[in-house]
């Protein structure tokens, strides 16, 4: 009892200081200071939520914002919050799926440099995107979690938990690629992937293992370019060293991942968000793949997530050097 109570403690200690150490997005969100804000169209922000949003990264000097939707609802949530938007570009449409339209018009004429969801579904909001064929580049969309969790030193990336439901090999492919471009602009010269599944060794039974067998292959053949990949790979020896070392797994990626490839949206979605509400992570979210960079925010985030989604976007346009766009 006494050695558990210790190990216990030592943990503690341990996640304690990278709690104090760790703080991902707030360097996003730093080096974005001598940067101009970029351009982008704020679609249907009619709650206080999603207004608030905009509002904060405009004040943070990230976004230059366009308000998008019903003015009504627009002018009277910024009553509720006794904030004055008189300075603000309002564009006009009658509903939600107006305003998705609207902003997705303007990312095509290049009258905008990037879209943010406000109070609309994001298949509503998606489905404009993916519909406008001036916004779409040779790599299927994919959304990627920019995680920082306090009790892991580095920052996750986990893709796609937002937009793909069952994805293909094929689209996975791009999902790995639009991820590592992603982490390229954000300082990783050449980030671990760990492709996960409920075991670590390839099984016919389980569809997730054969697929990363694949997709592994595919990297040995420069199919996939610009990371490390292993997998399949359990959750545990892909954040756990000890847990790898234990498991007799030889790899670069065990123990150290940086971006994490779940199997399905599902897996993802209940990952990002086990790692917000259990583990105290929180979540930027981005989606890639299209020629503008696309912020999905959710009405429970929480402000420095916000921010920081809007860190990422604007670094992509700002630093990316055309990098994370697909050709």
């Amino acid at each position: 009892m006494v050695a558990t109570k210790t190990m216990y403690d030592e943990k503690s200690k341990s996640c304690a200081d990278l709690l104090e150490n760790c703080n991902h997005h707030s360097r996003l969100i730093q080096h974005t200071q001598t940067l101009p804000p970029i351009r982008t169209a704020v679609v249907h922000p009619v709650d206080i939520e999603s207004l608030l949003g905009a509002i904060e990264a405009t004040d943070a000097g990230l976004i230059d914002p366009v308000l998008v939707g019903p003015v009504t609802k627009i002018r009277a949530a910024a009553e509720q919050i006794k904030t004055d938007i008189s300075s603000y570009e309002l564009v006009p449409t009658e509903h939600s799926h107006g305003a998705a339209t609207k902003a997705v018009e303007l990312a095509r004429d290049s009258k905008v440099e990037a879209l943010m969801k406000g109070s609309l579904h994001t298949d509503e909001f998606m489905g404009a995107v993916v519909h406008e064929e001036k916004l779409r580049t040779g790599r299927r969309m994919s959304h990627v979690f920019v995680v920082d969790a306090p009790c892991y030193p580095r920052p996750l990336y986990v893709t796609d938990a937002a937009i793909n439901i069952y994805p293909t090999v094929e689209e996975k492919a791009d999902i790995i690629q639009n991820a590592i471009g992603l982490a390229h602009v954000l300082g990783l010269d050449s980030p671990r992937v760990a492709i996960l599944s409920a075991i670590e060794t390839v099984s016919p039974k389980i569809q997730s293992t054969l697929d990363a067998a694949v997709l592994c292959k595919m990297a040995d053949r420069a199919q996939i370019t610009g990371g490390i990949l292993d997998g399949p790979l359990a959750f545990d020896n892909a954040v756990s060293e000890e847990a790898a070392k234990i498991k007799s797994i030889v790899s670069s990626v065990a123990g150290r991942a940086d971006i994490f490839v779940v199997p399905d949206l599902e897996a993802g979605n209940m990952l990002a968000k086990q790692l917000e509400y259990l583990a105290g992570a929180q979540l930027a979210g981005i989606v890639l793949g299209s020629r503008v960079p696309i912020v999905l925010t959710s009405r429970a985030d929480k402000s420095q997530a916000r921010l920081a989604s809007c860190a990422v976007a604007q670094l992509l346009v700002r630093k990316g050097s055309g990098e994370w766009l697909p050709r």
